[in-house]
């Protein structure tokens, strides 16, 4: 059912992972959806025209009510004409891999600071005051994360600094440190976001996310790490692990984030900033997921390591409670019921992936 007073809904990226996830819920439930995407994931991370035209095609054949839109988030004017008349802006575009904005940063400072700027601007300019989602990231805080105390376990690495038990809170420091051009330019973002909810009065929920994950995500090495593990396992791919694989992620089922979306869209709050993630009680480390892999596929994953990657976070895990406070919202689906999830769709899609 269609939230009341909220009829036009864009979605930036609505063709990736997460966009299309986010087009499926409210088409689902009778809304009119525009969706920009410029498809350049594919030639990004070099996937194949069937994986990065299968969303789309998907939402394209199961709803009348999604209009697509072959644009660029860059692309001012194409923006603010698309913004006029929504009611709400979910922003899931971006450039979305560390290793890519290292190699070419400044693609990834035009997609993530300028073409948020863009969305920000054309809705200041809108005189439908949209609500805007934001999504932004974990890598923020960039390696004030490694100054965290932790401490090495059997299978994983933990916080050991009883400060941090129930993960990162939303005041932590994200400045004197190491960032990756990946995290400042969603910083850039991020911080535009909430300045333009505080002067120019826009209703932003901006959300930190941890490790995404769920069924028609086309993970690569780069980026969407539970995906591309489970993909490589089952089509029998080697995994390079960097460092020993005792690193850890929370990891939130892609319904559980939608929901986490919704309930700021439908609540009272005008602008709020939430670490969004499994929390401390939906984690993972690599070589856990690994284990749990064999246990579900029967399979061994083929693995091979490799030196640690400057600045990776040994251990990351969102302190969710502001979330379940504010917008009464908690996970509901366990890594392991996810991770079932994620193979029986690569099971049943197998030809995507050879």
């Amino acid at each position: 059912m269609k939230t009341k007073g909220i009829e036009k809904i864009l979605v930036t990226g609505g063709a990736g992972f997460i966009g299309s996830h986010v087009a499926n819920h409210y088409a689902e439930r009778g809304n009119e959806i525009i969706i920009i995407d410029n498809l350049s994931r594919a030639k990004i991370f070099g996937l194949s025209n069937k994986a990065s035209l299968y969303n789309l095609n998907y939402l394209k054949n199961k709803y009348n009510n999604i209009n697509f839109i072959d644009g660029d988030i860059r692309d001012f004017n194409l923006m603010r004409k698309n913004v006029k008349d929504v009611d709400v802006i979910i922003h899931t575009a971006a450039q979305v891999a560390v290793t890519t904005s290292v190699k070419d940063p400044r693609m990834d400072f035009e997609i993530n600071a300028l073409g948020t700027f863009n969305i920000l601007e054309a809705a200041r300019l809108s005189n439908n005051n949209p609500t805007i989602i934001f999504c932004s990231t974990n890598k923020v805080y960039g390696s004030n994360v490694n100054k965290i105390p932790i401490r090495e376990c059997e299978t994983r690495y933990c916080f050991s600094d009883e400060r941090f038990l129930n993960g990162v809170p939303e005041d932590f420091p994200v400045d004197l440190c190491e960032h990756s051009p990946y995290g400042c330019s969603k910083l850039v973002g991020d911080i535009y976001a909430q300045d333009y909810a505080h002067i120019y009065g826009l209703k932003v929920g901006v959300f930190r996310m941890s490790c995404i994950y769920g069924e028609r995500q086309f993970g690569v090495e780069d980026q969407g790490w539970i995906a591309w593990f489970t993909i490589a396992t089952l089509t029998n791919k080697p995994i390079t692990i960097y460092g020993n694989g005792k690193q850890v992620r929370d990891v939130l089922y892609i319904s559980d984030l939608i929901e986490a979306y919704d309930a700021f869209i439908k609540s009272n709050l005008k602008h709020e900033v939430f670490n969004i993630g499994g929390g401390p009680e939906n984690t993972l480390s690599l070589i856990e997921l690994i284990s749990l892999l064999k246990e579900l596929t029967g399979k061994e994953t083929k693995i091979f390591f490799d030196e640690w990657r400057v600045g990776d976070q040994k251990v990351y895990i969102s302190n969710i409670s502001k979330a379940y406070e504010k917008l009464g919202w908690k996970p509901k689906i366990s890594p392991k019921e996810g991770v079932k999830k994620i193979v029986k769709w690569v099971k049943e899609n197998i030809s995507l992936f050879k």
